[in-house]
């Protein structure tokens, strides 16, 4: 029986395949349970500012040997074309194409039995969840999503993927030293999930997979097998 395939939205100022090469450890901790497959979001970042500063951590940043191709899903600054997590805003630009490259991906390379998604990825993957169960995106049909270092976004077009609890099974996964998105960020997404499971970490802004996650990643993924 094949594993569950997975979408993997990555986090902003990486790409798809900046993404995969940082989660290198995750496909080789979970190789015969999963199947990744990445996607590039479809707006070009200015190579200056933004959400995830360069890091030595594994999960962000296009410092040495970072991300050349810096991309992102949106923008909370409208004109300068940049995004932070925390910034309020009106109106946000760029999501909707995003969506369209989501929509794309998924008659292309799909189906999908589930999503994942890491910073902004994360923020996404859990609106892409509302999509689908708002039946407004009938080419989404997504069993389970994982979150790494999520957060609700703070733009007011974007409260009304926030209404209602979504009942797509989700594992949150978060750091308890991430000084990027703090986990008390995350945690603010849990209530907007009914069938929630989390993974924390003592780390900061990565997607952690480490021998000691095997289990709680394995127990998730089995129920989809």
């Amino acid at each position: 029986m094949a594993p569950p395939r997975v979408l993997c939205i990555h986090g902003y100022r990486q790409n798809g395949s900046s993404f995969r090469e940082k989660t290198g450890a995750l496909r080789k901790l979970l190789k015969k349970q999963v199947e990744l497959v990445y996607l590039s979001a479809p707006h070009s970042v200015q190579q200056s500012g933004g959400e995830e500063t360069p890091s030595k951590e594994n999960g962000s940043g296009s410092g040495p040997g970072g991300d050349e191709d810096p991309r992102g899903w949106w923008f909370s600054d409208v004109r300068a074309r940049s995004f932070d997590a925390r910034q309020q805003c009106d109106e946000s630009l760029g999501f909707d194409e995003s969506v369209d490259v989501v929509r794309e991906a998924v008659k292309v390379q799909g189906p999908f039995d589930g999503i994942m998604g890491f910073s902004q990825g994360a923020a996404f993957v859990a609106m892409l969840c509302c999509l689908q169960e708002q039946k407004l995106e009938p080419e989404f049909n997504f069993r389970f999503a994982i979150l790494v270092a999520g957060f609700r976004s703070a733009c007011k077009e974007h409260q009304k993927f926030y209404s209602a609890p979504l009942q797509i099974p989700s594992l949150h996964v978060f750091g308890l030293e991430d000084r990027v998105i703090p986990d008390d960020m995350s945690k603010e997404l849990l209530p907007s999930f009914q069938d929630t499971q989390v993974l924390t970490h003592p780390g900061g802004h990565f997607v952690p997979a480490a021998s000691a996650h095997r289990q709680t990643y394995q127990d998730f993924l089995k129920k989809f097998q």
